[in-house]
């Protein structure tokens, strides 16, 4: 049996304080990220630096799911970006033709 939850102001807040990054969001930080990548870069100044405003937790959700697909690391220093195309992928991509 499943308990019914009353909507109070407590259970409202803890459903918008959870934000999800849409895809145009992770697209955004992955193209900064990969652009930057010769030098580690920190939680806040990837945040004013990005082109259009994110929110602190949509950021954060967004490095999650980079640093677990394996695109970015943590370190002392900051987030770098460390994917690399496997090598049969860039030669298939080199000669094909992009349909925009």
């Amino acid at each position: 049996m499943i308990p019914k939850v009353k909507k109070t102001r407590q259970t409202a807040q803890l459903v918008s304080e959870h934000r999800s990054p849409n895809l145009s969001t992770i697209l955004m930080i992955e193209n900064y990220l990969r652009r930057h990548r010769a030098s580690p870069v920190t939680l806040s100044s990837l945040r004013n630096k990005l082109p259009k405003q994110v929110m602190h937790q949509t950021l954060k959700v967004a490095l999650e799911y980079l640093y677990a697909s394996g695109k970015i690391v943590y370190g002392p220093r900051g987030i770098q970006w460390v994917y690399v195309e496997p090598a049969h992928l860039q030669r298939m991509l080199r000669g094909s033709l992009e349909l925009a």
